[in-house]
């Protein structure tokens, strides 16, 4: 039987539940911002009103108002978002068990075993695009096709409240045309690099041979290749099912610039000590760093390093995110924000002397320690027990780190 995905997307989600809480909002320019004062004032979702005037999310709310004066800028209310949240995905559960989140406000579905009680994908899809707008007041937009890929791809095509299908019969008709960057798995830089090889469309990239892409862009440009030719088979996952992360990391954006390394220590020691326990808590040791910089002319640089020993002490983390930063930061403009990330990540089962010089007795030991420090922690409070350089006032907003992980499809 053909596989029947979904790809459900709720249409500006975050300032959709603000004006549906604020019936006074309604036909209005509206955009969804984090706080100025906290230096998180950037745009993070917005209205269809506020998209005719060219608002995107991530700029900051000075462009935006710029753009739109008459702009009505909200903060976030993230309890509500999470709310409509789990409320829209039990609609999801009552037609398939088989839900996979793509972050808080999309979904894959796979309903092809609900044909018989419920009817086609697409028949379903226009049943949870009523059910939404009645019992919620959101709208969404669904994407049905015969894999995860272009089911996504079905739900960007039309926006907001509308449904889109993809066939074997008229994906080439459909999907081809799209810019490359429009694929799952093809970011900007990515698509640049594409572009430079003369593979501007999707149809460009499934008509490329694969050993071509493969060149230059190994395992990943085999994947991209597969999806483009509509030969993706990743199942849905069932509900409550996630795959192991392929990185985890936190990020922070520091309530004034930092400008001199001995600013700067102190904020790494903190994201390493978050990176370090949400591994531990995941039961996997990181290969690999990345390390983010912003400037305060909001200038981005990512900077990264194969570790020479697979670790998630908090210590080696953050010595090994000061080294990136000494020999990759030069000091042009003051630093706002930071994050770090831990990527190649394996299971703890797998911690091992890679190094004659380096003390595994050494890790044991502190690995002990990181674990007795977490459980008194969790047991007394976050603030019983702190590392020295942590002591000092930092310039960080309470509360405000941001987490981020990425997750194999």
């Amino acid at each position: 039987m053909e596989r029947s995905i979904l790809h459900c997307d709720l249409n500006n989600f975050f300032a959709s539940v603000e004006c549906r809480d604020h019936p006074e909002l309604s036909g209005r320019p509206v955009a969804v911002c984090g706080s100025v004062e906290d230096r998180h004032g950037i745009v993070l979702a917005k209205n269809e009103q506020a998209k005719q005037f060219g608002i995107r999310t991530a700029e900051t709310v000075w462009q935006a108002k710029k753009k739109c004066p008459d702009l009505l800028v909200v903060p976030p209310h993230f309890d509500r978002y999470i709310y409509f949240s789990n409320m829209v995905k039990q609609i999801y559960l009552s037609y398939t068990d088989q839900v996979e989140p793509f972050g808080i406000d999309e979904c894959w579905l796979d309903v092809t075993g609900s044909a018989r009680l419920f009817g086609t994908g697409p028949e379903i899809a226009e049943q949870i695009r009523a059910r939404t707008k009645s019992e919620l007041g959101l709208t969404v937009s669904v994407g049905v096709s015969f894999n995860k890929i272009f089911a996504k791809l079905g739900s960007d095509m039309k926006k907001p409240d509308a449904m889109t299908v993809i066939t074997r019969e008229n994906y080439r008709e459909k999907v081809w045309p799209l810019p490359v960057d429009a694929l799952l798995g093809v970011g900007r830089t990515t698509g640049k690099r594409l572009s430079t090889m003369g593979i501007k469309t999707i149809g460009d990239l499934a008509r490329t041979d694969s050993k071509y892409v493969v060149s230059s862009f190994g395992k990943a440009g085999y994947d991209m290749w597969t999806n483009a030719n509509g030969l993706n088979s990743s199942e849905v996952l069932p509900n409550g099912v996630y795959t192991a992360p392929k990185s985890i990391g936190n990020s922070i954006t520091c309530v004034h610039d930092l400008f001199d390394i001995d600013e700067v220590w102190p904020v790494l020691l903190f994201l390493a000590e978050k990176i370090s326990f949400r591994m531990r808590d995941a039961g996997l040791i990181a290969s690999g760093l990345q390390l983010s910089v912003k400037d305060n002319r909001l200038h981005a640089s990512q900077h990264q390093m194969q570790l020479e020993v697979p670790t998630r002490l908090t210590m080696d983390l953050a010595c090994a995110a000061k080294e990136m930063f000494l020999n990759g930061y030069h000091w042009t403009c003051p630093v706002r924000a930071l994050g770090i990330s831990g990527f190649s990540l394996l299971p703890e089962s797998e911690m091992q002397q890679t190094s004659f010089f380096h003390s595994i007795l050494r890790d044991e030991k502190m690995e002990k320690l990181e674990n007795r420090m977490e459980y008194v922690r969790d047991k007394y409070g976050k603030a019983t027990v702190r590392r020295a350089a942590l002591m000092q006032q930092l310039p960080i907003p309470a509360g405000q780190e941001k987490k981020s992980d990425t997750r194999q499809d």
